[in-house]
């Protein structure tokens, strides 16, 4: 019991019931209506710092993935960019301070990368294999052709009659160019194909230089493009020329020698040999021998035709018009002008 005066002013006795109950109710209730007051009229309690706790909180949280595992991923992904571009000599030894999860990743891409780099090199051997067998190949290929055509010779030698003699010579020579086609092939840096301009240099003064001493001088020149040429369009691109250059020293070059010119040009998707000499030129109404018959099947197989035209300066030009091969580029990038004509010549012999 306690004593206390009332909204009147009496004094009155009130228990402690009442005093808990009504003005200990009122005691206790004014601070917290106080307290909402002052956080309603204080922005800063209400807004600014339960955002400031959030921002505090996901800054630490995004600095704690990037300490663990951002700049790991980022570092993995370096390595793995690497890769791509074919070095894996790399290995991503930096992995190994970080967390478990990190470090089984980069323990993946370290025998990933030893893999590849074991077929790689199983695959590379395996190659260089196979090239060096292609090459014995080509290479006994050639030695056989070359026992042969000396064979011929011996043969031809041993004739007294000068058609067989000439007969077996021209076969001869025709199996000699199929062997320097094996040649060129196991001379390369790629046994698959053959550069067109080598090849016809290396031909056309094996042609000539098999008849020097046997009858009068034979000046010859080559002015060629360089082409990649795969050896079954070479062979008939080889016999073709043998043909055209041996009708040449039968016929033109027989009494007074004189001079040979050989041109080999790209214009696109047809190419054309030429071989020109400057003698009496071919009689009128002459018949067709072997030697154009032949000519005329060898264009064939080229998806090709075989013309016969008189040259500007007298004699004959002997052309063969046929197809480029397909998805071969010049050796040469001088070959490859806009108007798809080649540009680079060849030497005399």
């Amino acid at each position: 019991m306690f004593e206390a005066r009332d909204a009147s002013g009496e004094r009155r006795d009130y228990a402690g019931a009442a005093l808990a109950g009504g003005d200990l109710y009122a005691l206790l209730s004014a601070p917290s209506q106080g307290l909402l007051s002052w956080a309603r009229l204080n922005p800063i309690g209400t807004l600014l710092l339960p955002l400031g706790a959030w921002l505090t909180a996901f800054a630490a949280v995004m600095l704690l993935s990037e300490r663990i595992f951002i700049r790991w991923l980022d570092y993995l992904e370096r390595v793995a960019a690497i890769y791509a571009r074919g070095r894996f000599s790399v290995r991503p030894l930096q992995a190994m301070n970080a967390p478990a999860e990190i470090r089984t990743m980069a323990k993946t891409l370290d025998e990933m990368a030893e893999a590849i780099t074991a077929r790689d090199r199983e695959l590379t051997d395996a190659l260089a294999e196979k090239d060096a067998l292609m090459r014995e190949i080509h290479h006994r290929v050639k030695n056989n052709l070359q026992i042969i055509s000396s064979l011929l010779s011996m043969q031809q030698r041993a004739l007294t009659d000068a058609p067989a003699k000439a007969a077996l010579g021209d076969t001869r020579q025709r199996i000699s160019a199929l062997a320097l086609i094996y040649r060129t092939l196991y001379q390369s840096a790629d046994i698959r194909h053959a550069d067109a301009r080598e090849f016809l240099n290396e031909l056309v003064g094996q042609l000539i230089a098999s008849e020097v001493g046997r009858g009068p001088v034979v000046i010859s020149s080559v002015d060629a493009d360089s082409l990649h040429v795969d050896p079954d369009k070479l062979a008939p691109l080889a016999l073709w020329l043998v043909e055209a250059v041996t009708n040449a020293q039968k016929h033109a070059f027989a009494l007074n020698g004189g001079e040979l010119k050989v041109r080999f040009r790209v214009q696109g998707d047809t190419s054309v040999l030429e071989v020109e000499d400057n003698g009496p030129g071919a009689p009128a109404g002459a018949e067709v021998g072997v030697g154009r018959t032949l000519m005329s099947a060898f264009a064939k197989q080229l998806r090709g035709e075989t013309e016969f035209v008189a040259a500007p300066g007298g004699g004959t030009i002997a052309r063969m018009t046929f197809a480029t091969p397909e998805a071969l580029m010049p050796v040469d990038p001088l070959d490859k002008s806009a108007d798809g004509k080649g540009t680079a010549a060849g030497g005399s012999r």
